[in-house]
């Protein structure tokens, strides 16, 4: 019996020790972490939350586990004794995104030293590192017996308890508390559709802010050949227009504009804008595109020719430009064109913020059309979206807005004269109306000099001087001076005997390959009522059938 006795009881022993382990297995640690700017508590942050066992650790928030976070939220996991590091990203209630990285914890090397300090009442080490030129210190401790801490540096370590990143920024342990079991949302799901760490970090990103697509490798080219059902083709296909719908944006959004261009056989600089077309009065620029560019009101300064378009009146207001922006030379066609150490670029990328503009495009059904000025059948190729980001600055307004002018004569294959109205002092002069009083009042302008030849105005520096009311308001040279800085987006541009090339040389606020970006003129407050501006440059004068004209746009911005 007492041989019976004994055997029950090794046998409870071991039952005991079984259920104890697989218990002990199940328990562990969560960890509340801080972050702070030099010693400063951030306010109205999502705390991060660690927890950590023997088998895993998982890195996720408080706002998370609250169900308070808005999507798109990612969570980290990290299998133990593997460390394989999973990234897991909720895009929405229904569809999840993971990826696996087997390497990045085991590949982390850090410099470990004989500093140490208490936190949370457990000694931590000091562990140093470089990341992206950043300094990174992380303080572990090895007192806890288990591995964890609030991102993926430091996992090997020990238990990462402080991040702190040049000296300044740092993320700490503000609580740290023993659990019986880990709540089912912070375990790593069984089956999982992977996907490559840069498609993960592709659609992750995508996923943040909302894209609107307008044009995808459309040709804009000398040619009637090109045809698509759902694009307006003007001027022999060097203009193309798209109605598009835009979301509402709200105040504090983040607003871009991007366009890709590649020559698919025009070898030249070109002048490109994109713009839309407005519709708020009884005649629109596309009245003029469709029947005529001669329908469209009729500006005179006295110098014989007819600008057709280019001012807001009474009934008509002239298009907005999103961007101006300039092809390079030959960008993709012409890259065989060979030099020593010089590696041509396939496309030129050009990307700006357009946000004072939201409101002429939130919650719209708008026309947005491109233009590049060419002759060649085969043209360019360009692709453009919109995208609308969350901001940082909620309080912001949506500014208000009044295009009153553009010269850029973007149906110029179509008839549109260019703008060389300059070339009398009355320059270009439009008088509009004020329903209201308006605040804060800026002038969004943008101008470039045009001229081709050695005393063209596109090589020569002339003064742009702005007049409100018959007073000066404002007065500046626009030069770009930085070309040199694009030549690797130029190969068909011409080489002179001076080792310079064509597109090196300083021009009138524009190089070939880039954007040229507004200037904002400060009008104060403009009361309700009639206004006058005009815009005066001295245009140069004509050599044989050369001529200089000048692109320049202007809206009213205002609260």
């Amino acid at each position: 019996m007492n041989h019976l006795f004994q055997g029950i009881r090794i046998l409870y022993v071991i039952l005991f020790l079984t259920l104890t382990q697989s218990l002990f297995a199940q328990k562990g640690i969560l960890v509340e972490y801080q972050r702070s700017n030099n010693n400063k508590i951030m306010e109205a942050q999502d705390p991060i939350l660690v927890y950590a066992s023997d088998s895993q650790t998982t890195i996720t928030s408080r706002k998370i586990m609250n169900g308070e976070r808005k999507t798109p939220y990612e969570v980290l996991f990290i299998k133990r004794p593997t460390n394989s590091y999973y990234k897991l990203t909720n895009l929405d209630a229904q569809k999840q995104l993971a990826t696996l990285d087997s390497t990045v914890i085991n590949k982390q090397q850090f410099e470990i030293t004989k500093e140490r300090k208490k936190i949370l009442g457990y000694t931590c080490y000091r562990a140093k590192t470089s990341i992206n030129s950043n300094s990174i210190d992380v303080w572990y401790t090895t007192e806890l017996n288990l591995k964890g801490g609030p991102s993926e540096l430091g996992q090997n370590l020990g238990f990462v308890l402080e991040v702190v990143r040049n000296g300044n920024s740092a993320i700490t342990a503000s609580k740290i508390e023993q659990v019986k079991s880990f709540p089912s949302s912070v375990s790593l799901p069984s089956t999982l559709d992977l996907v490559d760490d840069l498609t993960y970090k592709d659609l992750l990103w995508k996923s943040r802010f909302i894209q609107i697509p307008i044009f995808n490798k459309q040709k804009i080219s000398f040619s009637d050949n090109s045809k698509s059902d759902s694009i307006l083709r003007f001027a022999s296909g060097t203009v193309i227009v798209k109605k598009v719908k835009i979301p509402k944006i709200t105040a504090g959004q983040d607003v871009f504009i991007q366009v890709t261009e590649q020559s698919k056989g025009d070898a030249y600089d070109r002048t490109g804008s994109v713009f839309i077309i407005p519709e708020d009065q009884g005649i629109s620029f596309l009245d003029g595109m469709k029947n005529g560019m001669n329908t469209l009101p009729i500006y005179n300064n006295g110098n014989g020719k007819d600008y057709q378009g280019v001012i807001r009146t009474a009934n008509y207001t002239p298009i907005l430009e999103l961007m101006r922006f300039f092809t390079p030379f030959g960008v993709s066609q012409f890259n065989y064109l060979k030099l020593k150490d010089k590696n041509w670029q396939d496309s030129v990328l050009y990307r700006q913020d357009i946000g004072e503009l939201a409101s002429a495009i939130s919650d719209k059904d708008v026309y947005v059309g491109a233009f590049i000025g060419n002759y060649d059948k085969n043209g360019h190729e360009v692709s453009v979206e919109i995208t609308i980001h969350p901001g940082s600055d909620n309080h912001k307004s949506l500014k208000k807005l009044l295009p009153i002018f553009n010269s850029t004569n973007v149906m110029e294959m179509g008839g549109q004269e260019y703008g060389t109205m300059f070339n009398k002092e009355k320059g270009l002069e439009v008088t509009f109306e004020l329903k209201e009083e308006a605040k804060n009042v800026q002038l969004r302008y943008i101008t470039t000099g045009h001229g081709g030849w050695g005393d063209g105005d596109e090589f020569v520096p002339k003064t742009n001087s702005i007049y409100l009311n018959d007073q000066l308001a404002f007065s500046y040279t626009p030069w770009r001076n930085d070309c040199g800085s694009y030549r690797l987006s130029n190969p068909a541009s011409g080489n002179f005997a001076n080792g310079l090339s064509s597109s090196d040389l300083s021009r009138s606020n524009w190089c070939p390959g880039t954007v040229t970006y507004p200037i904002y003129i400060d009008l104060g407050v403009l009361k309700a009522g009639k206004h006058t501006i005009r815009v005066q440059i001295p245009q140069g004068e004509n050599e044989g059938t050369s001529f200089s004209s000048w692109n320049v746009s202007g809206v009213l911005l205002y609260d």
